[in-house]
C-alpha cells in the first residue's frame, strides 16, 4: 500500500497507482534485523476500506478506553480532580477581590506558614489566587487540566503535557506556592531567550502578587547575578545555573559568591526536562584552567589520519563512536611520525592520531558543527542550535579544528566539572515539564525518583499519525518528501519538515528551489537562526513551508493562521525600519527575509493612518535631532515600544500622547500603532486559521527516525495543538544513519525491495514495517540507557567526592574566623596522625617502631621544632611513659622531651585541645593493642607541639587576627583547589583506563570505586600536609598573600 487514502498523490498515473496497490508485503514482520530467515511473500489483498477502517477505529477506541482505566496514571489524575474542585469553588470568591486585596493574599499565606500551616494547607487557595492574577494581568485563565499540571509539579513529579497545552502558564502555580517559603524557586529553561521571555511574561503574575522575580542571562555581572538569585523566583537556563554553581565553588572570598549559600538549592521546575536530564544529562559542564602545550601535534595528526584508509589501517564502530588501529595502521602511522612507539610516554602520539581519526569519521561539518568566523562551533543535535561556549573535551575539538585548518585552541586542564544529572540531584525537591517523557519514565524513576504523570489535554487530540513509509534508498525518500510537500503546498496546508542536520535541511531546500516552491529554512546557520521566532510564527499560515532541524525546545508554538503578535511586530518593522535607520541589515546577524508565497496581511485604514503618522514622526526625529540609529538600535526601539504597549493600556497611551504631543513622543506613538495593527492581525490570523483548519491543519513530515521515540514524538507534537486538526508522516530509507550506526545489514534488503517493486522510489508501508522500526528504536533506547546508566554510576563516585570538597570550601568561605582556625588545627592533628600511624604499630613494643623515620617526617613537615631530639631520646621517653599508669590530660608531655609552649590559654583553646584528645581516644581506624595508649599520647603530644609552635610563630609575626584569618583562608582554598584539579584529571584518566580491566574479568565500576577512593584519600592527605607546610613557611618569612605559591 502506498500513501493512505487521506493523502492521494495527484502526480501518480493510473499505471503507477495500480503498481502501488500491488506492492508485495511480507506475511511476517519486515526482515530488517536479519538476512538469514526465509520469508514468504503474497500479494496485497484489498478489502472494503470504509468497513475495515470503521472496525479498526471502534476496536482501537475500546482498547484505548480500557487501557486508560487500567493505568495507574488514570487514577492519579482522577485524584487530582479533588484539588481542581476546591480551586473552582474558590474562584467566585477571589473574583470579587480588588487588586490590592488579591496582592495581600501573599503576605497572608506567608503568615499562615510561619504559624505552622503547610503548603498543602494553602495549596488550593494559592492556586486560585494565581489563576485570578493571570486572568487580570495576562488575560489567560488556567484550565482545569493546567491546575492538575501545577499540582503534579508541586508534588515533585514530571508533568507530561502535549505541545500547546500551556506548560509555561502551568509553572506559575507551583513556582508561586513554593516561593512563599522564602527559600527561592528556580524556573530552568533551555536557553536565554526562553528564560527572558518567561521572566517578562509570567513574571507579571508574580510581581502583581508581591513576589520578586529575577533573571539570569549570559554576560551578567556577579553583583547582578547575586541580586537575581536572591529573588523569590529566578528564571535561568540550565547552563548558566550549572556554571554559577561551579564558579561559586572556585571563589576565593565570600564576596564572590552569587548563589544563596549555604543553601543555594530549594525547588526547581525544569522545562524540557527530558532534554536537560537525559539528552544533555551525560555531557559534563566544564570550567577549564591553564592550557597545555600540545597544540602543534594536532595538525600533524590530522595529516596522518588522511593517509590512513578505513577498513585497512583502522576499523570503525559507529554505535559508540570508537576507532581501532590495525597492525598495518600502527606501522604506517609510526613510519609517518618517525617514532618507534605511538604509546611512548615520553613522546605520546596515540591520543592525537585516534582523535584525528574520530574527527575524520564521526564529526562532519554542517552536521555536528559549523565553521563560523574561523571557529568550529558545536551544533546541538537535539535542539539544532549553535552552542558557542561549548567545546568537546579530551582533544576532540582541537582535532576538528586541525581537520578544518582552523587556529587551534590548546588543550586545557579541567578545574571544575559537573553533569546536569548531578547538579539537579542537589535540589531537595525537583519537578519537570515536557511534552514527551513517558517513554523514559523508568529512567526518571531510577535516577531521580520522579514519576511521569500524563496530564490530559484540554481538548481531544484529533491529529492523524499516518503510517511510516520505508524506502530502499535515500534518493527515493527525498524524492517523495518534496512531492508530498508540493502536494500540500498546492492544497494550501502549512507543512513542517523535520530534518536531522543542517546538511539535510539545505539539501531539501535546494530540491524545493528547483521546483519554485517558496519555503523557509530554520537551522543553525546565523542567517536562519536570527529569524527563528519570526519563522516559527509564520509556520502555521496558509501555504507556509518550513524546513527545520530538530524542533525540541524551540519554545514558540506553531499557531494555525499565524501568530498575530509576531506578525504585528513584523508589520511594524517593515513599515518603520527604513525611516529609523539608513543602515542595511546584516544577513548573518539580522537573518534572511522570510520567503514570500503567503497571503498578504490586510491592514485597516485606521492602522495605515497610524503607521503613516509614526513613519513621518520617525523620519522627523531622525533628521531634526540628528539621531542616526543603527539597524539593531532601531529594532530595539520598536521592541521596547511594543513592550510598553503590553504594560500600558490603549487609553493611557492616548493620554500620554496628548500630554507630550509637543515633544514628538516616538515610543508611545509606535506602541499605539502596534495595538491597532495587532487587532487587524488577530482578525486576519483568525480567519486564515479557520481556513487552514478546514484544509486539515499543519502537516508534519519527519525525514528520519531518531534513536529515541521521544524525539520523534516531539516533532509529531507540533501538529494538532489544543484540539486543532493536523497530520504527521515519517519517511525513512534503509540507508539512513540509524541503520548504519547499529550495524544492521540492510544492503540485501535494499536489493530485495528494489526487485520486488522494480522502482526504488516506491514506499513500503504496513504494520510489519512499523513493528520492526519500533523494535529497532527500542533496542537503540536500551543501548543508550545502558550508556547513561553506566555514566551515572561512574559519576556517583565523583559526586560524593565533589560534595565533600565543595561543602568544605563553603564552610571555609562562609564560616567565621574561629571555624577557619579549627580547620587549621584539625589539619595539623591529621598530618601528625598520618606520620605517627605510618611508623607505629600499637600491637608492637616501641623498640620495633621506626622512630627515626617518624622524627624525620615530622621535622620535614613542622620545621625545626624538635630538631634537637634524637631517635634514642624519643624511644627512651616513649618506653618511660608507657610504664606510667596515670594520665594527666592537662599535661600529656613525654618525659625528658620539650614541653609544648603554653599557648592553650582560654576556654576555647582548652576545649579545642580536649576535643582533639577525645577524638584520638575514640578513633576506631587504628588497631587495638597493648601499646595503643602510648600511641595516642604520642599523637596528642606531637599535635600539641605543632599547633603550639604555629600559634607562637603567628604571635611573633605581629599581624592582627583579621589578616591572619585572611591568609589562612587563602592558603587552604588555594591548596584544596590545586589538588582537586589534579584529582579531576586523574579520575578522568582512571575512568578510561578501568575499562581495559574487564578483559581480566574484573568489574570496571568496582575497580573505579576502589581506585577512586584511594585517589581521593591520597588527595586529601596531600592537601592537609601542603597546607600545614605552606602556613608554617609563610609565617616564618611573611610575603604578600597574592604571591603565595602553592605547588
Amino acid at each position: 500500500m502506498a500513501l493512505s487514502p487521506s493523502l492521494p498523490k495527484p502526480f501518480s498515473t493510473p499505471t503507477e497507482q495500480f503498481r502501488r496497490r500491488a506492492i508485495l508485503i511480507p506475511t511476517k514482520p519486515f526482515p530488517i534485523l536479519s538476512s538469514s530467515s526465509s520469508y514468504q511473500w503474497r500479494r496485497y489483498r484489498s478489502y472494503p476500506k470504509p468497513i475495515v477502517a470503521s472496525l479498526k477505529e471502534r476496536l482501537g477506541g475500546l482498547k484505548k478506553n480500557w487501557s486508560d482505566y487500567a493505568s495507574l496514571n488514570y487514577w492519579v489524575v482522577r485524584d487530582y480532580h479533588r484539588l481542581v474542585d476546591s480551586v473552582n469553588a474558590l474562584e467566585p470568591q477571589f473574583q470579587r477581590l480588588s487588586d490590592e486585596q488579591l496582592t495581600a493574599k501573599t503576605e497572608e499565606f506567608r503568615g499562615r506558614l510561619r504559624q505552622g500551616e503547610t503548603l498543602a494547607d494553602i495549596q488550593a487557595e494559592a492556586f486560585a489566587v494565581v489563576r485570578e492574577a493571570a486572568k487580570r494581568k495576562l488575560g489567560m485563565r488556567h484550565f482545569d487540566v493546567q491546575i492538575i499540571g501545577g499540582a503534579v509539579l508541586h508534588d515533585g513529579s514530571i508533568a507530561e503535557m502535549k505541545t500547546g497545552e500551556g506548560k509555561t502558564l502551568v509553572s506559575t502555580l507551583a513556582a508561586y506556592l513554593n516561593a512563599l517559603t522564602g527559600e527561592g524557586v528556580h524556573v530552568v529553561t533551555v536557553n536565554d531567550y526562553l528564560a527572558q521571555r518567561d521572566a517578562d511574561w509570567m513574571g507579571r503574575v508574580h510581581r502583581f502578587l508581591g513576589l520578586s522575580v529575577g533573571l539570569i542571562q549570559g554576560g551578567m555581572a556577579a553583583k547582578e547575578r547575586r541580586s537575581n538569585y536572591n529573588c523569590d523566583i529566578t528564571y535561568t537556563n540550565n547552563s548558566e545555573l550549572g556554571f554559577d554553581y561551579l564558579r561559586d565553588n572556585l571563589a576565593t572570598s565570600s564576596g564572590q559568591l552569587v548563589m544563596r549559600w549555604p543553601k543555594p538549592f530549594h525547588f526547581a521546575i525544569v522545562d524540557e526536562v527530558d532534554s536537560v536530564l537525559i539528552d544533555e544529562g551525560r555531557n559534563p559542564l566544564l570550567i577549564s584552567g591553564e592550557a597545555s602545550k600540545d597544540a602543534a601535534r594536532y595538525p600533524v595528526a590530522a595529516k596522518v589520519a588522511d593517509l590512513l584508509v578505513r577498513d585497512l589501517h583502522y576499523n570503525v564502530e559507529l554505535k559508540d563512536n570508537s576507532v581501532e588501529l590495525t597492525e598495518e595502521g600502527i606501522a604506517l602511522a609510526e613510519m609517518a611520525l618517525e617514532t618507534n612507539d605511538l604509546w611512548d610516554e615520553n613522546d605520546p602520539w596515540a591520543r592525537f592520531v585516534m582523535n584525528a581519526l574520530k574527527a575524520k569519521e564521526f564529526y562532519r561539518q554542517d552536521v555536528q558543527y559549523i565553521v563560523r568566523n574561523g571557529k568550529a562551533l558545536i551544533i546541538n543535535e537535539l535542539t539544532g542550535r549553535v552552542e558557542e561556549k561549548r567545546r568537546w573535551s579530551e582533544g576532540i575539538h582541537q582535532a576538528v579544528e586541525a581537520k578544518e585548518g582552523l587556529k587551534i585552541q590548546a588543550d586545557s586542564v579541567v578545574v571544575a566539572q559537573i553533569t546536569y544529572q548531578s547538579l539537579f540531584k542537589l535540589y531537595p525537591k525537583l519537578a519537570g515539564m515536557t511534552g514527551t517523557a513517558k517513554t523514559e519514565e523508568k529512567e526518571f524513576l531510577k535516577m531521580f525518583q520522579m514519576p511521569v504523570i500524563e496530564v490530559p489535554t484540554n481538548l481531544p487530540n484529533i491529529r492523524k499519525d499516518l503510517p511510516v513509509q520505508a524506502f530502499a534508498t535515500a534518493r527515493g525518500k527525498w524524492e517523495n518528501v518534496w512531492r508530498e510537500v508540493e502536494y500540500m503546498y498546492r492544497q494550501g496546508r502549512p507543512v513542517l519538515v523535520g530534518t536531522t542536520s543542517v546538511e539535510n535541511s539545505e539539501y531539501l531546500s535546494d530540491l524545493l528551489k528547483e521546483r519554485n516552491i517558496p519555503h523557509n529554512v530554520l537551522n543553525a546557520r546565523p542567517r536562519y537562526a536570527a529569524m527563528e521566532a519570526e519563522i516559527v510564527a509564520q509556520a502555521g499560515r496558509k501555504h507556509a513551508i518550513t524546513i527545520s532541524t530538530n524542533m525540541a525546545g524551540r519554545g514558540t508554538d506553531i499557531i494555525l493562521g499565524g501568530n498575530p503578535k509576531m506578525l504585528a511586530k513584523e508589520v511594524m518593522e517593515d513599515s518603520l525600519l527604513s525611516f529609523l535607520s539608513q543602515e542595511a541589515p546584516n544577513v548573518d546577524i539580522d537573518g534572511e527575509t522570510i520567503s514570500q508565497g503567503l497571503s498578504k496581511m490586510k491592514i485597516g485604514p485606521s492602522s495605515l493612518a497610524l503607521l503613516a503618522k509614526t513613519a513621518l514622526m520617525a523620519k522627523y526625529v531622525s533628521k531634526s535631532e540628528g539621531k542616526g540609529w543603527t539597524y539593531q538600535d532601531a529594532k530595539s526601539l520598536i521592541s521596547e515600544s511594543i513592550q510598553m504597549s503590553q504594560l500600558i493600556g490603549e487609553q493611557d497611551l492616548e493620554k500620554l500622547l496628548a500630554e507630550e504631543s509637543d515633544t514628538y513622543p516616538l515610543g508611545p506613538t509606535i506602541a499605539l500603532a502596534y495595538l491597532s495593527v495587532l487587532k487587524d492581525c488577530e482578525t486576519h490570523c483568525f480567519n486564515e486559521g479557520s481556513e487552514v483548519k478546514r484544509l486539515g491543519g499543519l502537516h508534519v513530515i519527519g525525514t528520519s527516525l531518531h534513536e529515541s521515540r521521544r524525539i520523534d514524538n516531539q516533532l509529531r507534537g507540533r501538529a494538532g495543538r489544543q484540539g486543532d486538526p493536523g497530520s504527521t508522516r515519517f519517511m525513512v530509507s534503509l540507508q539512513d544513519e540509524m541503520f548504519r550506526k547499529f550495524n544492521f545489514d540492510t544492503e540485501w534488503a535494499v536489493k530485495l525491495i528494489s526487485k520486488i517493486t522494480n522502482d526504488e522510489d516506491i514506499p513500503i508501508e504496513g504494520d510489519a514495517i512499523v513493528k520492526q522500526l519500533l523494535a529497532l528504536q527500542i533496542n537503540a533506547e536500551k543501548y543508550f540507557f545502558g550508556i547513561r546508566k553506566s555514566l551515572v554510576e561512574f559519576d556517583e563516585v565523583l559526586e560524593v567526592q565533589r560534595k565533600h570538597v565543595y561543602n568544605l570550601r563553603q564552610l571555609i568561605l562562609t564560616g567565621d574566623s574561629e571555624s577557619c582556625s579549627q580547620h587549621i588545627f584539625q589539619y595539623m592533628q591529621a598530618v601528625v596522625d598520618e606520620i605517627v600511624l605510618g611508623n607505629v604499630d600499637p600491637l608492637k613494643h616501641p623498640r620495633s617502631w621506626t622512630v627515626g623515620k617518624l622524627l624525620h617526617e615530622f621535622i620535614e613537615t613542622a620545621g625545626k621544632i624538635l630538631a634537637g631530639v634524637t631517635e634514642e631520646a624519643l624511644r627512651e621517653s616513649l618506653e618511660q611513659r608507657h610504664k606510667l599508669s596515670s594520665i594527666d590530660i592537662n599535661n600529656l608531655a613525654l618525659p625528658n622531651l620539650p614541653m609544648p609552649p603554653n599557648v592553650f590559654r582560654g576556654i576555647r583553646r582548652k576545649s579545642s585541645a580536649l576535643k582533639r584528645w577525645l577524638a584520638i581516644c575514640t578513633d576506631e581506624s587504628i588497631k587495638n593493642g597493648r601499646y595503643q595508649q602510648i600511641t595516642n599520647i604520642l599523637r596528642k603530644y606531637l599535635g600539641d607541639i605543632l599547633i603550639a609552635a604555629y600559634l607562637d610563630v603567628i604571635e611573633e609575626s605581629g599581624y592582627d587576627d583579621a589578616y591572619v584569618k585572611e591568609i589562612e583562608r587563602a592558603v587552604i582554598l588555594k591548596t584544596l583547589d590545586c589538588f582537586w584539579r589534579d584529582h579531576l584529571v586523574n579520575m578522568n584518566r582512571l575512568s578510561s583506563a578501568v575499562n581495559v580491566r574487564s578483559f581480566g574479568h574484573r568489574n570496571p565500576l568496582e575497580e573505579y570505586k576502589i581506585d577512586g577512593c584511594r585517589f581521593f584519600i591520597s588527595m586529601l592527605s596531600a592537601t592537609r600536609r601542603l597546607t600545614v607546610q605552606s602556613l608554617l613557611r609563610y609565617w616564618s618569612s611573611p610575603m604578600e598573600s597574592n604571591e603565595l605559591f602553592v605547588a
